[in-house]
């Protein structure tokens, strides 16, 4: 019998720039091994082309994503929720896993500001493999 997999689901309101850097870095440094998605409460219609850049400079590329609406389903199919600001709209249920990460919007700033926004989230996102997967 496989061990399942755990899976993260990253949140903040428009997902087009903390939870996309956050699901890309995820995905990056841990593969297949973890299950993940990201949403927003008030999906943007694109990814943020500075979030974009700043990740591209990192070696990972999120041109691809698009945003998506937070649902309760994704929510329950997930063993871990990370929120990034978006307050209240995240439905809470019992038994889940949940951390909100205080990280500065990059909506609006230019690449120098969003740079150690997408620094700090790869850290987080380490901290976080490295208790999942422990």
């Amino acid at each position: 019998m496989t061990e399942k997999k755990p899976s993260v689901l990253f949140v903040c309101v428009h997902n087009a720039g903390r939870s996309q850097m956050a699901a890309g870095w995820l995905r990056h440094l841990a593969g297949d091994r973890i299950d993940i998605r990201s949403a927003g409460s008030l999906p943007a219609d694109q990814i943020n082309p500075v979030a974009v850049e700043a990740m591209k400079e990192a070696g990972v590329d999120i041109a691809a994503e698009t945003p998506k609406i937070l649902t309760t389903g994704a929510v329950q199919d997930s063993d871990v929720v990370i929120t990034m600001g978006c307050g209240d709209a995240c439905p809470f249920f019992p038994g889940k896993r949940y951390e909100d990460w205080k990280l500065d919007d990059p909506a609006g700033q230019d690449i120098e500001a969003v740079r150690p926004i997408r620094d700090d989230i790869r850290s987080r996102v380490e901290e976080l493999i490295s208790s999942l997967l422990a």
